[in-house]
């Protein structure tokens, strides 16, 4: 048998009744189901998968990869990701339900050409984490599948804002609840993050580095499945895993996600990157403890001590940080930062206080 031409990559556990519907939906596509797989990577979960994906047998090509470790996303979708043999990965969570045709016109828009992109794929219904869910009423596929129909036939408008706004940062809208691109240019992601939020833009940020472009895909698109979700859980998780991508790739346009967020900065790049282009801040030891300079421009001496130790130099306004909260012993911000118009002085202000001691 010959390699298929899509993997539909998924990450899961526990999510029993979203990965029926998800799978119905898969096995409802228009392109034939030699011609692509789906892979399952399993973390922490009680089995209950294996029975929902024996309800698909003879339907869907489903290969499942199971591992007892705690769950991480990342590690979750990385051990598909071993497993996919087609030539393009679709990456998708478990809560998206996708179109009939979605797969054939994915492959036939973008692929089908030998096309090295990247293409982000509408979430309709998603509503990026701004509210609690603490009840799911499950709908029966049929539900779903007439939202699918409609959409197909109407169009889905600008319900995804990310499709219509202002597109300056390339690896900001790789969100990988719905993301496609060659399998050969599909990075692994990082197992360094826990819990929600932020391993995405970051593989996405090494996507981008290694030269793929991304393009939006308005007619790829799935709709979102509700599922239990506290905002303040997974805020908890989000801004240490936001500080740690800012260590690991600092610069204005990460810096920019970390204090705005990720949709929002695109619009803030235009507007602060006159005024702000260059500032770095200086982080080191003094006689052992922690000193911090935000605001040095281009071109400026030595701004701590000759004794000063672990000296470090970032490409960082300061609206964000990547170091804890008060772990910094001496502070001093430099003219520049008051020349920043609002909102980004306070946000620079107040980020010195968050690492300040005392």
């Amino acid at each position: 048998m010959s390699e298929p031409l899509i993997s539909v990559v998924i990450p899961y556990r526990d999510r029993a009744a979203n990965l029926r519907l998800a799978l119905s939906a898969l096995a409802d596509q228009t392109l034939p189901a030699g011609d692509f797989e789906v892979v399952l990577g399993v973390l922490d979960d009680d089995g209950g998968h294996a029975a929902v994906c024996r309800e698909f047998a003879g339907r869907l090509d489903v290969v499942t990869v199971t591992s007892a470790r705690p769950w991480q996303v990342g590690a979750a979708r990385n051990l598909a990701l071993r497993q996919a043999t087609g030539a393009v990965v679709v990456l998708m969570d478990v809560d998206m339900v996708l179109p009939p045709r979605c797969l054939a016109d994915l492959w036939d828009r973008h692929f089908s050409y030998g096309q090295r992109i990247c293409v982000v794929g509408q979430m309709i219904d998603y509503d990026n984490n701004t509210g609690d869910v603490t009840s799911v009423d499950v709908q029966p596929y049929e539900h779903y599948r007439k939202i699918l129909a409609d959409l197909e036939t109407t169009g889905t408008g600008d319900r995804d804002p990310r499709m219509t706004a202002d597109h300056v940062i390339p690896w900001s809208f790789a969100w990988t609840a719905l993301i496609a691109l060659p399998r050969d240019l599909a990075a692994g992601f990082d197992p360094a993050f826990q819990g929600y939020g932020v391993e995405d833009l970051e593989w996405a940020y090494r996507v981008v580095r290694g030269g793929t472009p991304v393009v939006m895909g308005p007619g790829f698109f799935g709709v979102h499945l509700p599922h239990l979700r506290s905002v303040a859980a997974n805020r908890r998780t989000e801004a240490p895993n936001y500080r740690y991508f800012l260590r690991k790739w600092p610069g204005l346009d990460v810096e920019l996600a970390c204090a705005f967020g990720d949709f929002e900065a695109n619009g803030h790049y235009r507007d602060l990157r006159p005024s702000a282009g260059g500032l770095t801040v200086v982080h080191g030891r003094v006689e052992g403890r922690a000193h911090l300079v935000v605001g040095v421009p281009p071109g400026s001496g030595p701004v701590l001590p000759a004794t000063a130790t672990e000296v470090e130099t970032l490409p960082l306004v300061g609206l964000a940080l990547p170091w804890e909260d008060g772990s910094v012993d001496r502070s001093i911000v430099l003219e520049p930062i008051s020349a920043l118009p609002d909102p980004y002085r306070e946000r620079v202000l107040a980020e010195v206080r968050r690492v300040s001691a005392g």
